[in-house]
């Protein structure tokens, strides 16, 4: 970012948002209609050969949806985006988009549990091979040495916080000239920009951070334009078109991203190093602990370290389900990243999709609990740990 472009902050509040006509309201309307009318046929066939900037049908594209494109597009630095319905939509669009019958996907073991399904389940009934790693840089690279058409990574990882050098791993990719595709959902494009490491696609689930206040689904793909364009066809064919009115909330969380992701992360910070000194806490799993074993390259390719913190209690399971309702501020929900706290094991959030069995060969613990970190004062949301693990 050069001394004329605008900061992270002002980019949150402003991208994608034109300047409007004299007269007219200052926030992008939502714009409801299916369908867009053409009184010259001529324009009309003209909007849809791409020729000349216009909407004809909103599965295809929507005003109100391409200002939260242009506004993620801008956050990320990426030539191009197009939108989702959901997350587990861009993630889904995005493999089946690259990856054709006998072709090969590497990646690890640590990813989101409906990405995890899509490589279990639905990309091997397409004959697709897939290769999932231990989360680790160097088993990673030599899967990928051996050849593969698509390279899929998830850092800071859902819910283990697991680390990846991306600029190493990403390279790796280059080298047998596979798509690289990054999923910066728990990071955001406040605390790590993958574009600016070597990726070639970023992935979110704009249900999460970017929106912020849990009231909206979304999802999103950045990058290459030409990669974009071909997801973007995919999607506008299959149909997991995202809603207008999810868009217009979506940009409405997106102008305070900047101002919640810094509080969410000091806070968390705070608070993994408050738990990891507390006598019943077995393990406190945060990439912004000098102790935890991605905190080198998380500190070389972040700028924060996010807004999660995930702990395991001595106890186990059995702990985790006498802790977890004595929460005062928390919600019990298979949510993450609003202004919120918000907590939960794999279980019933982010491996809810898969068996106790697939959870173990995972790696994922069944007493693990993730705790998204909300914007509450973190005074408060240590006092409500300490109540909630007292005996």
């Amino acid at each position: 970012m050069n001394d004329t472009t605008p900061h992270m902050g002002t980019l949150a509040v402003w991208a994608g948002e034109n300047e409007p006509a004299s007269g007219a309201g200052t926030q992008v309307p939502i714009v409801r209609s299916v369908a867009f009318g053409y009184r010259d046929v001529a324009e009309w066939e003209a909007v849809g050969r791409g020729q000349v900037a216009g909407d004809i049908y909103s599965r295809n594209t929507n005003p109100t949806v391409r200002a939260f494109e242009q506004k993620i597009q801008c956050l990320e630095g990426a030539e191009a985006a197009t939108s989702f319905a959901s997350g587990m939509a861009a993630i889904s669009n995005t493999l089946f988009t690259f990856l054709a019958p006998g072709e090969r996907v590497v990646s690890i073991q640590d990813t989101y549990g409906g990405t995890n399904k899509v490589f279990l389940e639905f990309l091997p009934r397409q004959t697709v091979e897939v290769e999932i790693c231990p989360t680790e840089d160097a088993a990673v690279e030599a899967a990928v040495a051996k050849g593969c058409q698509v390279l899929y990574l998830e850092t800071p990882t859902n819910p283990t916080l697991k680390v990846l050098d991306l600029p190493r791993l990403l390279k790796a990719g280059q080298r047998v000239g596979a798509v690289t595709v990054v999923d910066n959902t728990f990071a955001t494009p406040i605390n790590q920009r993958p574009l600016e490491l070597g990726a070639d696609l970023v992935v979110h689930s704009a249900t999460k951070y970017l929106g912020g206040h849990a009231d909206a689904l979304g999802g999103a793909v950045c990058g290459k334009k030409d990669l974009v364009s071909r997801v973007y066809h995919y999607r506008e064919i299959t149909g997991a078109a995202l809603d207008p009115t999810a868009a217009y909330l979506l940009l409405r969380g997106m102008k305070t991203l900047h101002l919640r992701v810094e509080r969410q992360s000091a806070s968390a910070l705070t608070i993994a190093q408050h738990l990891s000194t507390h006598p019943a806490i077995a393990q406190v799993h945060y990439p912004g602990l000098g102790s935890d074993p991605g905190y080198p390259v998380a500190k070389r390719q972040m700028r924060g370290f996010g807004g999660i913190v995930s702990f395991e209690l001595v106890g186990g399971a059995n702990a985790m389900r006498h802790f977890l309702p004595r929460l005062r501020y928390a919600h019990r929900a298979a949510n993450l990243g609003s202004v919120e706290t918000v907590a939960g094991p794999p279980a019933t959030t982010s491996h809810v999709e898969l068996t106790p069995e697939e959870r173990v060969t995972a790696g994922i613990p069944e007493g693990l609990i993730r705790y998204s970190v909300g914007i509450e004062d973190p005074r408060d949301l240590m006092a409500d740990l300490d109540q909630a693990l007292a005996p």
